[in-house]
């Protein structure tokens, strides 16, 4: 229901608790939600900060960056959940939620990955397209060849559509511009 859609005492009935224990606990509902946010962040940064701490120092760099990244949003889908929210406005009274968390990952792992990419290669765009890919399969899986859906909940699907990820950012690494 995200941020908008959900209040104190929907959380405090979900917890059975009285909205006094939760307002104790985590503050407003303003509060609760930024916490619970730079929660997912702390978790998302340790991922990609261990990732890129062990990146090797060519084009595999960008590729072991975008595994890191899938299987933290696997093992995590609460965090796309947060942020598939935030992407149709909720939350919009909270104006710098970009800034403090997807920005410094960008930083991040932009800093790590820009010698491992040819020139003219915008670095920035190479990542938002792996983070829109990312998060668009795992929110709505892939077409099945003949009817239905590839959903994330099974391994095959996501080492194939790992697989396909790799391709996807090793074309934009060869690209002639």
């Amino acid at each position: 229901m995200g941020y908008d859609g959900t209040s104190l005492g929907m959380v405090a009935d979900a917890l059975g608790v009285p909205v006094s224990a939760v307002t104790a606990a985590a503050g407003t509902k303003r509060q609760l939600y930024l916490t619970v946010m730079r929660r997912a962040f702390e978790a998302e940064w340790a991922t990609l900060k261990a990732a890129v701490d062990t990146c090797p120092s060519d084009r595999r760099c960008v590729h072991h960056i975008a595994d890191a990244y899938l299987d933290f949003h696997v093992a995590h889908p609460y965090v796309r959940a947060l942020w598939a929210h935030r992407w149709v406005a909720d939350a919009a009274d909270i104006v710098d939620l970009e800034d403090r968390y997807p920005r410094p990952l960008f930083r991040l792992v932009a800093k790590r990955t820009r010698d491992a990419v040819p020139d003219g290669v915008n670095v920035y765009w190479m990542l938002g397209m792996m983070v829109w890919t990312v998060h668009g399969f795992l929110g709505s899986g892939v077409l099945a060849r003949r009817s239905g859906m590839l959903r994330t909940d099974h391994p095959k699907v996501v080492r194939d559509f790992r697989a396909h990820l790799h391709l996807m950012l090793e074309g934009m690494m060869t690209a002639q511009r």
